[in-house]
C-alpha cells in the first residue's frame, strides 16, 4: 500500500494553542486548586511555577525532537531514531498510558458533562446528595462518559488542521475567556481577599521537602510529560517551529490558567467561608454550593457563574480527551495502513469500554476492584504512579544520553538557523536535572520519600 500522508499544522498559533491544550485539562482546573489547598497556597504556586521552568520546559522540548525529528507516530518515532532498538518500547508506553488515562479521565470529563447540563436545567439541584446519586447510577455516569469520548473522536477523524486545530482555536479562547470571567467574578465578593492572600502571599514557614515533590508531580502531570502526546503533536510541527519558544509559550500558558484556576476558586470559597483544603471533592461537592450561597443575592448571576464554570471544565478537559484520543490513532493509522475513521474507532471503542468499567467501579459495582482498588483508583494510580514517571524518565535519557547529540542540535536550533545560546543549558537539563527530578516523583509518589 502507498505511503499514509500526514497531517500538520497550519500556523504558529495552531501548533502552540493544540499543544497548549493537550497540556491544560482538568490537572489545571481541578487538580491544581485542591492541590494547593493542601500545600499551604502561594509557598506551593511558588515551587509549582519554578518546576514548570525547571522539569516541564526541557521534558516538552525533549519529546518535541524526537516527533519532529521522526515526523511519525510514537512508537514509529523512537524505533526509526534507535534504529530497530528496544528504545520503540518507549513509544508504546506513552500510547498504551494515553488510552488508559483516556479512559478513565473521561469519567470525570462525564461528570463535568452531567453537572453543566444540570447547571443550565435544574440550577440548585447540586448537592452533596446529588453528587452520590448521580455517580452510583447504574446507567448515567456511564452515558456522560462514553458520550464524552463521542465527542472527542468526533473532532478526532477531522484529522489534524480540520479537526484538533480548528477545535483548538475556538476551545482555547473560550476556556480563557470564561476563565477570566470567573476570575473577576470570584475576586470581587465581599470576603474574597483572603482566598486571594491564601493563593498570592507566600507563607515560606509552609515549605517542605513533601510540598516540593507535590509541587514536582503537578508540573509533571499537569503538562501531559510521559504520554507521548507531545511527541506525536510535535510529528506535525513545521521544520521552522522554534521548539524552545513553542515549549516556553506552553509552559507558561499552562501556568497562568493553573494561577486564574486558583484566582476563580479560592476568593469565591473564602467569602462563603470554606476551607481551600477541601480535596479532590472540591469541584462537584463543595463548589456548586460555594456558587449558590456567594450570589445568593441575586440568583441569575449565580446560574450564570455556575454554568460558565461547568462549560469551563468541559472545555478543559476535551481538549486533553482530543489529545491523548490522536496518539493512539495515529498509531493505528500509520502501523497498520487503517483509514483514519478506522483507527479513530480503534480508540474510541477501547476507551470507551475501560470508561465504562471505570464508572461503575467507582459507583454502581463498588466490588469491581484490583488489588484492593476500584479499577477507576489502580487506573488513575498505575499511570500518575509508574507508567508516566517511567516514560518520562525514559525519554529525557533517549533524547540526554542515546540520540547522536547532532541530531539533538540540529532539532533544537532548526539546523543552525536559531541562536545556539541555550543548547547546552538544555542538554545538562535533560541528562541530568530532569532525570533526577523524574526519580525524586517517583519515589515520593511510591511513598519512599
Amino acid at each position: 500500500m502507498g505511503k499514509i500522508e500526514r497531517g500538520s499544522f497550519g500556523s504558529r498559533l495552531g501548533i502552540v494553542l493544540a499543544t497548549a491544550g493537550s497540556a491544560v485539562g482538568l490537572g489545571n482546573v481541578w487538580r491544581f486548586p485542591y492541590m494547593t489547598g493542601q500545600n499551604g497556597g502561594a509557598a506551593f504556586l511558588l515551587l509549582y511555577v519554578a518546576c514548570i521552568m525547571v522539569l516541564g520546559v526541557p521534558g516538552m522540548v525533549s519529546e518535541f525532537i524526537v516527533g519532529r525529528h521522526a515526523q511519525a507516530n510514537a512508537a514509529h518515532a523512537y524505533d526509526k531514531l534507535s534504529g530497530g532498538r528496544p528504545w520503540k518500547l518507549v513509544g508504546y508506553l506513552g500510547i498504551l498510558t494515553s488510552t488508559i488515562i483516556l479512559g478513565f479521565y473521561a469519567v470525570v470529563a462525564g461528570w463535568c458533562l452531567q453537572y453543566l447540563w444540570a447547571a443550565v436545567a435544574k440550577p440548585g439541584m447540586a448537592t452533596k446528595d446529588y453528587f452520590a446519586d448521580f455517580s452510583t447510577d447504574a446507567v448515567q455516569p456511564v452515558l456522560w462518559a462514553v458520550a464524552f469520548i463521542l465527542l472527542t473522536h468526533v473532532v478526532i477523524v477531522r484529522g489534524v488542521r480540520r479537526g484538533i486545530e480548528r477545535a483548538s482555536k475556538w476551545l482555547m479562547p473560550i476556556l480563557l475567556v470564561l476563565l477570566l470571567v470567573l476570575v473577576v467574578a470570584s475576586c470581587t465578593l465581599p470576603g474574597a481577599a483572603d482566598g486571594i492572600r491564601f493563593l498570592l502571599w507566600p507563607d515560606f514557614s509552609k515549605l517542605s521537602s513533601r510540598v516540593l515533590l507535590e509541587a514536582l508531580g503537578q508540573a509533571f502531570f499537569s503538562l501531559s510529560l510521559g504520554t507521548a502526546c507531545l511527541c506525536t503533536y510535535a510529528s506535525y510541527f513545521t521544520r521552522t517551529t522554534n521548539l524552545l519558544h513553542a515549549a516556553g509559550q506552553i509552559a507558561l500558558l499552562d501556568a497562568l490558567i493553573a494561577v486564574c484556576a486558583g484566582l476563580m476558586i479560592f476568593p469565591a470559597a473564602a467569602a462563603v467561608g470554606i476551607s481551600p483544603d477541601s480535596g479532590p471533592s472540591l469541584i462537584f461537592i463543595t463548589l456548586p454550593s460555594v456558587f449558590q450561597q456567594a450570589f445568593a443575592a441575586v440568583p441569575i448571576v449565580g446560574y450564570v457563574i455556575s454554568v460558565m464554570f461547568y462549560a469551563l471544565l468541559v472545555f478543559a478537559a476535551l481538549t486533553s480527551t482530543i489529545s491523548m484520543h490522536e496518539i493512539g490513532t495515529a498509531f493505528f493509522t500509520e502501523e497498520f495502513r487503517l483509514p483514519r475513521s478506522r483507527s479513530a474507532w480503534v480508540i474510541t471503542c477501547v476507551a470507551g469500554v475501560l470508561s465504562v468499567f471505570c464508572a461503575w467501579s467507582v459507583g454502581a459495582l463498588p466490588g469491581l476492584q484490583v488489588m484492593g482498588r476500584s479499577l477507576m483508583d489502580f487506573c488513575d494510580q498505575l499511570t500518575a504512579n509508574f507508567m508516566l514517571p517511567l516514560g518520562g524518565m525514559l525519554v529525557c535519557l533517549f533524547v540526554g544520553w542515546y540520540i547522536p547529540k547532532r541530531v539533538v542540535y540540529e532539532e533544537f536550533t532548526n539546523d543552525g538557523a536559531l541562536n545556539r545560546r541555550y543548547f547546552r543549558l538544555f542538554l545538562f537539563a535533560v541528562r541530568f536535572v530532569c532525570p533526577i527530578c523524574i526519580a525524586l516523583i517517583f519515589l515520593h509518589q511510591l511513598g519512599v520519600l
